[in-house]
């Protein structure tokens, strides 16, 4: 049987610098003119050539231990946590906050714990009683996922899932789920705050020039290091003027940089 993973730490003289950009504290946590709108943090780490991994479907570690920390950290600060169904794939991440005194680490009941929500529209990822998110789900170490589709559902599946309390939602597409429906999904589902960890194509279509006003803060960690080409990268589309001409994507305001161990975080807003 596999040792539990340990409890971690982030300590308030840290955390006092990132709080500022989280949904309870804000100011951009006010009510949304979008109704039904969560609060988005979105959250990852890349390299210093803006790389996620080596290559496609490839588990890479970027963050040091304190930034490591941090990411548990932003975990417990917001109802939902969303990945798309490619890095389930690669990784089978537990998806669950490790942050001491949270319910399933010293904590009472499932206290400070997120609940995952997987995009995954093809049903590509085949959830298992084996699943990591399963597994803390059923050992109350974590909520279950919730995994948001357009295809149909098999009776196994769908039994594995809601058995830990998970579920399935059906959301219409054709070419594939659009932002405004699933945070609206989410929303109506009574969340209130969604931090997004990736990966690629989650991240880019996310800050594409049609989605990236959805987005309320941001905070990326940077590694000291460089992946090389074939990596998966942080490009999203580009972004033309009425002439025509390309211009910036966007650009972020309050920025704040804060050193933690050997990596540096980058927090702002959009």
């Amino acid at each position: 049987m596999a040792k539990p993973r340990e409890a971690l730490n982030f300590p308030s003289s840290n955390s006092i610098h990132i709080d500022p950009y989280l949904p309870s504290t804000s100011p951009s946590s006010q009510p949304s003119s979008q109704p039904n709108k969560p609060f988005v943090t979105l959250t990852y780490a890349t390299s210093l050539d803006s790389s996620l991994s080596l290559s496609p479907g490839v588990q890479t570690v970027l963050s040091g231990p304190e930034s490591k920390a941090m990411t548990h950290y932003l975990r417990s600060k917001h109802d939902v946590i969303l990945i798309g169904c490619g890095t389930a794939i690669a990784d089978d991440p537990s998806l669950n906050c490790r942050i001491e005194g949270v319910g399933g680490y010293g904590g009472e009941g499932l206290q400070g714990q997120p609940r995952p929500i997987v995009l995954d529209s093809r049903g590509r990822w085949n959830v298992t009683r084996e699943s990591k998110v399963v597994k803390l789900a059923g050992g109350g170490k974590g909520k279950a996922p919730w995994i948001f589709t357009m295809s149909e559902v098999g009776k196994e599946r769908r039994e594995i899932l809601e058995g830990v309390g998970g579920q399935f939602v059906q959301l219409p597409g054709k070419d594939g789920m659009e932002w405004a429906e699933i945070l609206k999904a989410l929303g109506e589902r009574g969340v209130q705050s969604v931090m997004i960890e990736g990966g690629g194509h989650v991240i880019n279509t996310l800050l594409s020039p049609e989605n990236a006003s959805l987005v309320d803060s941001v905070i990326i960690t940077l590694a000291p290091t460089w992946l090389g080409k074939g990596g998966v990268a942080v490009i999203p589309d580009e972004r033309r003027n009425e002439q025509g001409s390309k211009i910036a994507v966007g650009r972020l305001r309050d920025v704040k940089w804060v050193p933690l161990g050997e990596d540096v975080v980058l927090c702002g807003r959009f």
